[in-house]
């Protein structure tokens, strides 16, 4: 590049010095040829072609180390190979932000049945249980009477009193296990002994 750059920028220098002084009685051959320079290296611009010159801009940019530490470097592009999907943005958006409670009611509501028996171990009272499940139960009920479109609402309700039932059931196998192992027996000089160390 350093001697076809020269040169090229001699014949700019000269191209300007030539238009400078056009009026001023420069002769028709120089006028010419510098004309025909002009000509030759628009059509040596249009010979590079796009190929070239991206690799040129790619090479260029890595000797500047614009490519060093790019969040996916050595990984896979996530989404590459799939199918065009138009709402990836929207779903690019909730996942990186960790946006919830947006949806169809139904697609949520079968979050929240995986999610409940977790939220009602919570619960420190059987009031508590029941008001959730009770809440839970309606909102099912309702989003099956309305017709928005979307997917089916196959949650099912749930049997509230089967549900406190293995709440109790639940809790009393956590208590059991909470509960520290006794200490083995031991004699009194064992006892005796422990106690001074």
């Amino acid at each position: 590049m350093g001697g076809g750059d020269s040169a090229f920028k001699r014949r700019l220098e000269r191209a300007a010095e030539v238009r400078s002084y056009r009026g001023a009685g420069i002769s028709a051959e120089e006028e010419a040829e510098l004309e025909a320079a002009e000509a030759k290296e628009r059509d040596k611009r249009k010979k590079v072609d796009d190929a070239r010159r991206a690799e040129y801009l790619i090479r260029d940019a890595m000797a500047q180390g614009k490519f060093d530490n790019l969040k996916y470097a050595g990984k896979p592009i996530p989404g590459l190979g799939e199918a065009y999907d138009p709402d990836w943005w929207v779903k690019g958006l909730i996942q990186r932000e960790n946006i919830s409670g947006l949806g169809p009611k139904a697609i949520l509501l079968r979050t929240e049945d995986a999610e409940l028996d977790g939220r009602l171990d919570v619960q420190f009272t059987e009031k508590q249980v029941r008001d959730i499940l009770a809440d839970f139960n309606a909102r099912v009920i309702e989003a099956r009477r309305q017709l928005q479109g979307g997917p089916p609402v196959v949650t099912k309700t749930r049997d509230v009193d089967a549900e406190v039932a293995r709440w109790h059931e639940r809790r009393a196998a956590h208590a059991q296990d909470a509960l520290p192992e006794p200490e083995p027996q031991r004699s009194w000089w064992q006892r005796l002994w422990r106690g001074t160390t």
